[in-house]
């Protein structure tokens, strides 16, 4: 018996705003990571360069280096196909012709941040500001990789200190107001972000601050307006469709959601709020191939999320993969043991390989873990122990009736061997027989002696005569006349009167 019940743990979801894209340039915004730092001080300027310091002159041969790199990079965004490692060896030829072109030392961090290597973008960052104190941008990237792992006080900290600093800062502001969007603080939120678009209109955090909360103030007319502005700025920011998608769930329109999911993953593949929602969106449609692609996304940035492991055991079992699903749950046991859905999926399988037995035994155990109280009536762990328990008693019932048949396959094969022997015993008779009667040379003992004679052949009747026609009935004789009366005796005779 297949079920098709399953528990399909909810993703771990993140929120737009923790996944944000990074420019390999000089006013790239930053990205996520999950590296816990501070943020260090830059130094005070006027004019933008720190008070009393010289700008450094570069090198001919680094700033060649350098700008082959940028054009490198900016063709790649355009064709949205990326090749880390040949930028790497461009951002890195530039560095090491020019120890004071810090630049390419951060962009060098931006990379490796793209590719989740967040420890090694912290120390690039950190490599970056040492050699220019006045690059705000890798303070910034510092301030957002803490934020993100959930210093926000940290990150607070760098972004009030660049402000300090460049107190006509757009980005940091855009941050600020980001921060004080997660809080709840909407109204701030957005008078930082107007904030940052007065100092440059061009702030494109700003922009994607507005859109998420005017979004969560389900203000979607709006939403979609300060979004079509951003992507005017920059057509291949993910969070831009990634918000417009959730606006189009919002309203019930799953397909242009669907769309704008995808166009997310187009501009940026590694962009895993929106894999996670195409992952939703392929389980709750039973598109199972689709969401083992999206899940497998998930996975890649992070190998323990139990959430996506169980979800991906679904898909396996969906597509009739059972011993992937349970190799799946074999990895969920090793993460999450008493995780009670994972006895409940497991249960599932072992009903479709049929051991009915193990899988009610790993249903009460979801049960006890879960808790009685925990569980409505009308869960389905109840429908499927009820139906484990029906495969179990059909089973039975289908064994009594194979015992059975196989008894009376015996008798029969009795009966036919009874049969047999007497007929050869009666042949073994009459073969006797024929033999004795030749050795006597007596007649031979008639074998059709004791069948019944057949019966006489029937002559045919002769067929009917017409019946004659019928002639009149005679008429009836005349009256014999009365006899004469006798002669009295006695007394002699007497004449006879005769007249």
């Amino acid at each position: 018996m297949r079920s098709n019940v399953d528990v399909k743990l909810g993703l771990v979801a993140l929120s737009a705003a923790a996944l944000v894209s990074s420019a390999c340039t000089t006013t790239g915004s930053a990205t996520t990571g999950p590296v816990n730092v501070g943020g260090p001080r830059v130094g005070n300027v006027q004019g933008g360069a720190a008070q009393g310091e010289q700008q450094p002159q570069i090198s001919a041969k680094a700033k060649l280096a350098f700008e082959d790199a940028i054009k490198a990079y900016e063709a790649q965004k355009k064709a949205r196909s990326w090749d880390y490692a040949g930028l790497e060896k461009k951002f890195r030829a530039a560095a090491d012709a020019d120890p004071n072109l810090a630049e390419a030392t951060y962009n060098l961090g931006v990379l490796a941040e793209r590719q989740g290597n967040t420890k090694e973008a912290v120390a690039l960052y950190k490599e970056a500001l040492s050699r220019k104190p006045t690059l705000r941008q890798a303070a910034e990237n510092l301030a957002v990789i803490a934020q993100n792992n959930g210093d926000e006080k940290g990150a607070v900290a760098i972004y009030q200190d660049i402000l300090t600093n460049y107190p006509d800062d757009a980005s940091s502001r855009a941050r600020l107001a980001e921060l004080h969007r997660r809080r709840g603080e909407l109204e701030k939120a957005i008078e930082l972000s107007r904030e940052a678009l007065f100092r440059d209109p061009k702030t494109l955090q700003a922009y994607k601050t507005m859109m998420a909360v005017y979004y969560e103030q389900k203000q979607y007319s709006m939403a979609r307006l300060i979004a079509l502005r951003a992507t005017k700025l920059d057509d291949a920011d993910p969070e831009i469709y990634y918000t417009v998608g959730l606006i189009n769930l919002a309203e019930k329109d799953a397909l242009k959601a669907k769309a704008q999911f995808k166009k997310a993953v187009e501009v940026r593949p590694d962009f895993l709020p929106a894999h996670y929602q195409l992952a939703s969106m392929a389980m709750k449609s039973e598109n199972y191939l689709a969401a083992e692609e999206h899940l497998r996304h998930l996975l890649q940035a992070n190998g323990k999320n139990v959430e996506a492991l169980m979800n991906l055991g679904v898909a396996y079992k969906g597509m009739g993969q059972l011993d992937k699903a349970m190799g799946v749950y074999d990895e969920v046991q090793k993460l999450n043991g008493d995780m009670p859905e994972l006895y409940l999926n497991r249960g599932i399988i072992i009903g479709l390989k049929g051991d009915p037995e193990k899988a009610i035994s790993l249903f009460k155990t979801f049960i006890a873990r879960k808790g009685e109280a925990g569980l409505s009536m009308d869960h389905p762990v109840h429908k499927l122990i009820e139906e484990q328990e029906g495969v179990i008693k059909k089973r039975e019932e289908d064994k009594r009736i194979a015992e059975e048949a196989a008894k009376m396959e015996e008798e029969m094969k009795k009966q036919e061997a009874a049969a047999a022997e007497e007929e050869r015993k009666k042949k073994e008779e009459e073969l006797r027989q024929q033999q004795e009667a030749a050795k006597g040379g007596g007649k031979a003992p008639d074998a059709k002696k004791d069948e019944a004679p057949a019966p006489k052949k029937e002559e045919p009747r002769p067929a009917p005569k017409a019946p004659e026609a019928r002639k009149p009935a005679p008429a009836p004789a005349p009256a014999a006349a009365p006899a004469p009366a006798p002669k009295k005796s006695g007394g002699g005779d007497e004449p006879d009167d005769g007249l």
